[in-house]
């Protein structure tokens, strides 16, 4: 049983999928819970109304769009003003499936703003708090792209190695204040990114894995639980793959 009382979190692209997931986990947690979304939409605001009647106290929302650097400064800066955020959860990214000889300039800078400078970004801001706090948990959502070379991954699988690497990096530079950064990296999950794969492709990623089946949100979620609780405490800097033996 995780219990998250008194504990603020910060979900980024909780509009669907494993974020909407990670947020209602945290919610069922105790936690209060700020969800990010690009903008404010139909389905954000069914959304956040349906979660509402069961968690009114603990939930709050956020808009600002990942490739707008002044809207993220300017956004979390309204936000940390009254409410540090104790566990920051870098989900929102975008998936790029196109051989690199096929793909552009700026589908290249695009994956890169959106799935590797915007949670540094993020991170930056946040993490004043949490040093003068000397206490906080980091999870960035990378992918199993970032270590298994995936045909037409090239872009996306390089923006998550490089997350990775950056966490690393900064669990070191922060775990002398209290503070641990790790990574999850998924495999084939049941989201809307699976729009993006043939049936082909899907069922041979399934077929490789030990576990023959894809990942759902609620298994994302569970570790994101477990990496955010008291229950890792020892543990940072680290990559757990959450893909059924792929």
């Amino acid at each position: 049983m995780f219990n998250f009382a008194n504990k603020t979190v910060l979900v980024t692209g909780a509009n669907r999928g494993i974020g909407a997931q990670i947020a209602k986990s945290f919610l069922e947690h105790e936690a209060n819970v700020v969800m990010h979304f690009r903008s404010e939409s139909d389905e954000s605001k069914k959304l956040i109304s349906e979660l509402r009647k069961d968690y009114s106290n603990q939930l709050s929302s956020i808009c600002f769009d990942l490739s707008n650097g002044e809207q993220i400064k300017n956004e979390l800066k309204i936000l940390l003003k009254d409410n540090p955020v104790d566990i920051l959860v870098n989900n929102a990214g975008v998936t790029h499936n196109m051989i690199l000889q096929m793909t552009s300039e700026d589908d290249l800078y695009m994956q890169y703003e959106i799935n590797t400078f915007a949670p540094f970004r993020i991170m930056q801001l946040v993490l004043r708090k949490m040093v003068r706090a000397k206490q906080g948990s980091i999870i960035n959502i990378s992918s199993s792209a970032a270590f298994d070379g995936n045909q037409g991954k090239s872009i996306y699988g390089g923006t998550k190695a490089a997350l990775i690497a950056m966490s690393k990096s900064l669990s070191r530079e922060v775990g002398p204040y209290g503070i641990r950064v790790n990574c999850i990296a998924p495999g084939i999950t049941e989201t809307d990114m699976l729009s993006s794969m043939t049936e082909d492709v899907i069922n041979e990623s399934i077929n490789q894995s030990d576990l023959k089946r894809s990942g759902r949100p609620i298994d994302i979620a569970n570790a994101v639980m477990f990496l955010a609780s008291e229950k890792s405490s020892y543990i940072t800097g680290q990559t757990i793959r959450v893909d059924g033996g792929m």
